[in-house]
């Protein structure tokens, strides 16, 4: 059969692909013709509208909403997780194949059609899952602007010291005036191209609450909680409260827009609602909240955030890294990886930090903590080979390049086969990782990348030092674990694997 097929997760970095790749390869395994169609972070190329027709299936393996959905309609389509993709490809394409079969068409809803931001909430998820993807949203948005503003600053940081002659010059170039260097602005003069790049730096990090305020509150009410959701976030950051209060408002405004929008209002007024009522309504509303009610209850909450990370050092310091390295390790990119995760990333966007700060070096935790399991995953299915089935040791391949760019992901594959060895060998040797680098201060400015991004990390050789160290410590602990296994399992594994089996 040929079938075509959509993936997208809410951050459009690692399951997007992931699961692409093992719905073509495992469809090419079962003897049909998969053509992906990937939503990722970077965009996505559309699928020739005559292969789409050509098409027996759909598959539409997303946890964003499908842009461009009507392209699909009168197909056969099943509509699945993409972490099912990564985890369970051959089922995904055998429910695909039985829906064909079946002859059971989707036909999208009248007048749906493709365009605005995406996001996709499971209406008949829990409440705690829904919060999870309400947050999800918000943060897959804001993370352009912190990787685009946090690799600006380092690089002004290091065009300032060579500018200064030192390591002073990333001190030295926070004290110039902007404005004043603007209005005369010399293009031959370095110290003055590390002022360019430092403001537009922070004028990226600027738009960071604001969005996660405003994507969060869209994941909750579609379009009528954008407005209120970035006037809250700017007020959040007026006030001092940070991300912390972006948090509140983006959850605030949502559900605030989502209550107006239900209104039930005369004919008249309906077409105005969206356009003026909501956004002025809910714009005075979240405003007074945050600006007057309870904006410095929450400034004060990170400030004092902010003071108890600064105090931190020695044995404090490394504790919050093992707590975080673990966190990191342990469900790969899920909800506790990505809460870690999460917590770093808006601590770069902390005004005022030093070159050195606590924030920066919970990052360069964070992110090493992040690499450690695929790296391990790939070396042990390199160095004990009789252990690891053939598709485990194919995933191995890919487990490099993927560990090396901070792609947590590339180790679910293990982990989805043999949970338990994996998980416990990933906490462990990713807390390790974590503890050492804040032990030896490494910093990060950029929020990802992995290797791509060395030449940004500050004290580089306690970043890789503790890297290794807590990539060996967990593939020797999935070694000696699977090695206590009956040597039958492996070969067992080998025979109901779809994939090695059809090979």
């Amino acid at each position: 059969m040929k079938f075509v097929a959509v993936t997208s997760c809410p951050t459009g970095i690692a399951h997007t692909y992931m699961a692409a790749e093992a719905l073509e390869q495992t469809g090419k395994a079962a003897g049909h013709e998969v053509v992906v169609e990937t939503q990722g972070s970077i965009g996505s190329d559309p699928i020739d509208q005559a292969v789409i027709d050509a098409a027996d299936g759909v598959i539409f393996a997303a946890d964003l909403e499908v842009k461009g959905r009507e392209r699909f309609a009168g197909k056969p389509t099943i509509d699945v997780g993409v972490k099912r993709a990564v985890h369970e490809p051959a089922k995904v394409v055998a429910e695909a194949v039985a829906a064909v079969e079946s002859g059971v068409v989707t036909v999208p809803a009248a007048g749906a059609v493709s365009g605005g931001p995406g996001t996709k909430v499971d209406k008949n998820a829990s409440t705690l899952t829904k919060v999870r993807q309400w947050l999800m949203t918000g943060v897959s948005y804001m993370i352009p602007f912190v990787a685009a503003g946090g690799i600006l600053i380092a690089l002004s940081f290091m065009l300032a010291q060579v500018a200064w002659g030192g390591a002073e010059g990333a001190i030295e170039v926070t004290k110039l005036d902007a404005a004043t260097v603007f209005s005369s602005f010399d293009p031959t003069s370095l110290q003055e191209w590390s002022v360019v790049l430092l403001k537009t730096g922070q004028l990226a990090f600027g738009f960071l609450v604001p969005v996660l305020s405003g994507f969060i509150a869209y994941a909750i009410a579609d379009r009528p909680g954008l407005v209120p959701g970035f006037v809250g976030g700017a007020a959040a950051g007026f006030v001092g409260a940070g991300f912390l209060g972006g948090l509140v408002t983006g959850f605030a405004a949502g559900f605030l827009a989502l209550w107006i929008s239900r209104w039930k209002v005369p004919k008249g007024l309906r077409g105005v609602m969206p356009v003026v009522v909501i956004p002025l309504l809910s714009s005075f509303v979240i405003g007074i909240l945050m600006l007057v009610v309870i904006g410095r209850p929450i400034a004060s909450a990170m400030e004092g955030l902010s003071s108890w990370l600064t105090g931190l050092s020695g044995g404090s310091s490394v504790l919050l890294g093992l707590l975080l390295g673990a966190m990191m390790g342990f469900d790969l990119g899920g909800p506790v990886n990505k809460v870690a995760y999460a917590f770093a990333v808006t601590g770069l966007a902390t005004e005022g930090l030093a070159a050195d700060a606590t924030q920066y070096k919970i990052m360069a935790a964070v992110m090493a903590a992040g690499m450690v399991a695929p790296l391990a995953m790939a070396l042990a299915t390199t160095v004990r080979k009789n252990l690891f089935t053939e598709i485990e040791r194919e995933n191995g391949k890919a487990a490099w390049l993927l560990g090396a760019s901070f792609i947590s992901e590339g180790a679910i594959p293990f982990a989805a086969a043999d949970p338990w060895r994996v998980i416990v060998s990933s906490v462990v040797g990713s807390a390790v990782t974590g503890g050492i680098t804040m032990a030896f201060g490494s910093t990060l400015v950029a929020p990802h990348g992995g290797i791509w991004v060395l030449p940004l990390i500050g004290n580089a050789f306690g970043f890789l030092v503790a890297l290794v160290i807590g990539t060996l410590v967990t593939a020797a602990i999935v070694i000696v674990l699977k090695s206590m296994r009956d040597a039958r399992a492996v070969a067992e594994e080998e025979v109901v694997d779809p994939i090695a089996a059809t090979a």
